[in-house]
């Protein structure tokens, strides 16, 4: 008799479940010293390739739940990358039609990974930012053109998120996790995660990485007013740091030489502020987001050629 066959998962169950891993020589000596450990999450190992994958599925197999969306129906979105590419991955999986809206000074390769998943690229002018490719893809639902699930209004992505990288980060830490960094785009991340670690220990801080004056770092973002994501909840975070363009390359340039971690630039970025709050405490586990991967910024110039 032969044996059973085994239950092989499919690309969606394999989202998630991401490791932690110990940074060893960008910390220095000093750090090590005052028995801090820093730990980046690798959300670049999610099928499409970042932490986006994540609230992607999650919102639209929640609109199927509801019965607000099928298979075959076409869905829009404002993005500036990788919530683009992951729900163009989760699109082809789960059978829709894909149109994705913004700024046209998105990296070549993002923009060739979401049409090597079938999605339809809408770009916006460069000088309108995310705000006019937002306006834009509300106009268009409103023109009966397909339903936007909104990332920035939509409580299925901070929800994802409390119900599994946050709970993921506790487990692997042991419960010993005192301080949590993250970039802040749509503030999904942050604000479940904060959710999760919140009720296990109050005691733990979050840190959100924000842009400092002037600097354009692709996925961290200070919001007008009016653009504020409405799943935005400011409560959830304990402190904000502001990190310059410079010092997020530099630091994405030195995890790639000095510790073999090739991430993006706002997961540098977020690396950056872990390291600044290292030098002011003691005995501290601080994890960070490392929301991407490096691979799909080369063209940007960050990176040596």
């Amino acid at each position: 008799m032969s044996a059973s066959r085994p239950a092989y998962p499919t690309l969606e169950e394999v989202i998630g479940r991401t490791p932690l891993v110990r940074l060893q020589r960008v910390p220095g000596e000093a750090n090590a010293a005052r028995g801090n450990v820093i730990l980046g999450k690798l959300e670049g190992n999610n099928p499409a390739g970042s932490v986006k994958d994540r609230p992607a599925i999650s919102m639209i197999k929640r609109a199927e739940e509801r019965g607000e969306i099928k298979p075959g129906d076409t869905l829009i979105e404002a993005t500036s990358g990788n919530t683009g590419i992951a729900l163009a991955m989760a699109a082809a999986i789960r059978g829709y039609r894909m149109l994705l809206v913004m700024p046209e000074d998105l990296s070549i390769e993002r923009a060739q990974t979401m049409k090597a998943f079938g999605a339809e690229l809408i770009l916006t002018p460069r000088s309108g930012g995310m705000e006019y490719a937002r306006d834009l893809a509300e106009q268009m639902q409103k023109d009966g053109k397909g339903r936007v699930l909104d990332q920035f209004a939509n409580g299925d992505n901070p929800r994802v998120h409390e119900e599994t990288t946050g709970p993921e980060i506790w487990q692997d830490t042991a419960g010993q996790v005192t301080h949590f960094v993250s970039a802040m785009g749509t503030t999904g991340t942050i604000t479940g995660v904060s959710h999760h670690l919140k009720a296990q220990n109050p005691a733990v801080r979050i840190v959100g990485a924000q842009p400092s004056e002037g600097s354009r770092i692709p996925g961290i973002r200070k919001w007008p007013e009016a653009y504020l994501p409405k799943i935005h909840d400011p409560k959830a975070v304990d402190e904000l740091v502001y990190v310059s363009q410079a010092d997020a390359e530099t630091m994405a340039r030195r995890l790639a030489a000095e510790e073999g971690l090739f991430c993006g630039i706002s997961a540098a970025g977020a690396c950056w502020v872990a390291l600044q709050i290292a030098q002011r405490v003691e005995n501290a586990t601080i994890v960070f987001i490392v929301c991407d991967r490096g691979d799909r910024y080369l063209s940007t110039g960050v990176f040596p050629a």
